[in-house]
């Protein structure tokens, strides 16, 4: 099982990571300082770190610099509010793997570090198969009884979130955190919109509705 560190000082984006990546079956290590997330990385086997660049006492180019003065070589994802080109210019020729700017998509996030697992050797999943449903995650092609079905990248997305967990009950936030962003208004009723898009397109019998819970797709 991959490990993954997360070093982040907002308690409610760090909780966001954690419950998200732990659904995809990553065990994790959240830590909300500097001196904290470079002890971590020295005395504990990562596979990745999701590194802020704001943490407090020892910022996150300081903690990059020591992480990569040691030698390790875990890939290592930014994670910031800061959005100008000196941070990026920095973070990079610092020894970041990835530089992702706030607020993001947590679909977006997995993606990028399924690439950096693969560039470590980690073996990932390219096609998806539930039922007659086909996700070639490669083409971002789908298919249904082996007919190509077009999506939109958010209804690939959504049916990708749900694919990845077949039989389990998604909820509504889940769904909306993976799929729209952390802080997308959770009072909205998308997620409902667009499972109505997907059962049209893939079949109506594909995604249950759990009352008062959330979407399982069947397989």
């Amino acid at each position: 099982m991959n490990r993954i560190l997360i070093a982040e000082d907002e308690r409610g984006i760090a909780s966001f990571l954690e419950k998200g990546l732990r659904a995809e079956g990553f065990t994790t290590l959240v830590v909300e300082d500097g001196p904290s997330a470079a002890s971590a990385a020295r005395d504990r086997d990562f596979d990745l770190v999701i590194l802020d660049l704001g943490l407090p006492y020892l910022d996150g180019h300081e903690v990059l610099a020591e992480i990569r003065g040691r030698g390790e070589r875990m890939p290592v994802i930014i994670l910031t509010a800061r959005k100008g080109v000196g941070d990026t210019v920095t973070g990079l020729e610092g020894g970041a793997d990835d530089y992702v700017t706030k607020p993001f998509r947590f679909l977006e996030l997995m993606a990028r570090i399924r690439a950096r697992m693969r560039d470590q050797g980690t073996s990932e999943v390219t096609v998806l198969e539930v039922g007659d449903v086909t996700l070639d995650l490669r083409t971002r092609k789908a298919t249904t009884g082996g007919k190509e079905v077009e999506l939109s990248a958010r209804e690939f997305t959504l049916v990708e979130t749900l694919m990845r967990h077949p039989g389990q009950v998604l909820s509504r936030q889940q769904l909306l955190s993976h799929v729209w962003g952390y802080d997308f208004d959770t009072g909205s009723n998308i997620v409902d919109v667009y499972i109505g898009y997907l059962r049209k397109k893939l079949g109506k019998d594909l995604i249950e509705t759990v009352r008062g819970m959330g979407y399982r797709l069947i397989h």
